[in-house]
């Protein structure tokens, strides 16, 4: 029987959508989410089935767990992929985002566990893989909203590895670099300056740090989604995993003094450094 998968955050152009071709290419039912299904492309493989959900909507999550599991009577692997991002200067950032940025990034997962979790012990069986970021292990300048979020999903991915492991659950965080996907065009969408900004000196250092994970170093999401998704079907998935560009240079900037890595962080993205 194929194992079945729940990816969320699956639209066109981004890496939820490339894992769920990925899963689909490896033999497994696949149901691709995201709140608008029609920002998610029609799938080449029939074993992916798309839904909508809103990870923020503890009913909207337990309406699409009931569909699959009236359907496949079982959830192998849940990927905690929906995210967003809103640059800018952090203390000039609108209350409201940041709200969004936690509710979608962190405390989605949170969400979609406690509902998954009893489904997935009861069947003595299953993964939970949870997108972080480099960013989320050192922080970055006109990111800062997206760098705490994340910086939360690897503290409850390394929770629920523990807590979960009775369940023989396994959790997978994912810590990715720079992957071509649509997230430098939906946080220039995002981003403005405030109103009487005292920020407007570093316009475009914040664009450059926007667009900075879709540059030449960035890996495909093809190649990103091959990767994750063959530590995902591992009899024993990996704890913690980090690919895509930068990433090997933030695992060694990780051992070198903590001030001397910001001082670099803010060199690298400030005009007045």
């Amino acid at each position: 029987m194929p194992r079945v998968v729940l990816v969320t955050g699956c639209s066109t152009g981004g890496i939820g959508y490339a894992l769920c071709e990925e899963f689909a290419l490896q033999g497994c039912k696949v149901y691709a989410t995201s709140r608008n299904t029609t920002k998610i492309a029609d799938f080449s493989d029939g074993n992916v089935e798309k839904l909508a959900l809103d990870v923020n909507s503890d009913e909207s999550i337990a309406e699409v767990l009931k569909y699959i599991l009236e359907k496949d009577g079982k959830i192998d692997v849940v990927v905690n992929n929906a995210g967003v991002t809103s640059p800018g200067p952090l203390v000039e950032i609108p209350i409201e985002q940041v709200k969004d940025v936690f509710d979608t990034n962190t405390i989605a997962i949170l969400r979609v566990c406690k509902a998954v979790v009893p489904i997935m012990a009861k069947n003595e069986s299953g993964t939970i893989v949870n997108i972080g970021s480099i960013v989320g292990e050192i922080s970055t300048p006109w990111s800062g909203v997206y760098c705490a979020s994340k910086a939360a999903v690897n503290t409850l991915s390394e929770v629920l590895s523990m807590e979960l492991q009775p369940l023989n659950i396994s959790v997978l965080h994912v810590a990715p670099g720079a992957v071509k996907s649509n997230i430098a065009n939906n946080g220039a969408s995002r981003f403005s300056l405030a109103p009487g900004t005292l920020y407007a000196d570093f316009l475009s250092d914040i664009h450059r740090r926007i667009s900075s994970s879709q540059g030449p170093n960035s890996i495909p999401s093809q190649v990103f989604a091959q990767k994750v998704v063959a530590n995902a079907l591992r009899k024993s998935p990996p704890r913690y995993m980090t690919l895509g560009g930068n990433a090997t240079l933030f695992k060694v900037l990780k051992w070198l003094p903590r001030g001397f890595v910001l001082y670099l962080m803010w060199k690298g993205y400030s005009k007045r450094a």
